[in-house]
């Protein structure tokens, strides 16, 4: 019996409160925002001030809670960098896989500001893995340049409790196959 109170034991002991039975207010929309993109990220409100989102593991990976430690130990793997067809692939296959905890992914090339907005799918809450990415047609998890223009990139995430971490990369720490 103890099996099934000891993950909640654990969590309790880290800092993480059980999910609570009442779902938690929806943030408020700045004034002139647009309710639907206020709920997705994706650069829709690059200067403004936003309320962090409530933070509650639920083990489904979408508040910043739960995806920060993961993507703070795969920095490596957040970009990567493909010659293919003539052209330079910048890949974000990684971010897009945790993109619910997100607010924003945003870019910079070759020592260019983390400005450029990566277009992310919204999450899909109705599937049992909301990261699912189902959408690529107009969600493509990649960017393209010209062949052998990329140098360097920098990277800006911004998590849905407000925090941003940028990491930049060299072409040759980041090219892929």
């Amino acid at each position: 019996m103890i099996d099934l109170f000891l993950p909640l034991i654990l969590g309790m002991g880290v800092g993480i409160d059980p999910p609570q039975t009442q779902s938690a207010p929806a943030p408020p929309v700045l004034a002139g925002e647009d309710i639907a993109t206020a709920d997705l990220g994706s650069g829709d409100d690059l200067d403004g001030a936003r309320d962090p989102e409530p933070q509650i593991a639920t083990g489904k990976f979408t508040t910043a809670l739960e995806v920060r430690p993961i993507l703070g130990m795969t920095q490596s793997s957040w970009v990567g960098v493909r010659e293919y067809d003539g052209q330079d692939l910048v890949y974000f296959t990684h971010l897009m896989a945790w993109r619910c905890g997100l607010w924003d992914i945003r870019y910079g090339v070759n020592g260019g500001p983390a400005d450029i907005v990566v277009p992310m799918e919204p999450c899909n809450e109705e599937f049992a893995q909301p990261n699912v990415m189902i959408d690529l047609e107009n969600y493509a998890p990649y960017v393209t340049f010209l062949l052998g223009f990329v140098e360097n990139i920098s990277v800006e995430i911004v998590y849905d409790d407000g925090g941003i971490e940028t990491v930049a990369f060299d072409r040759a720490d980041v090219r892929i196959p």
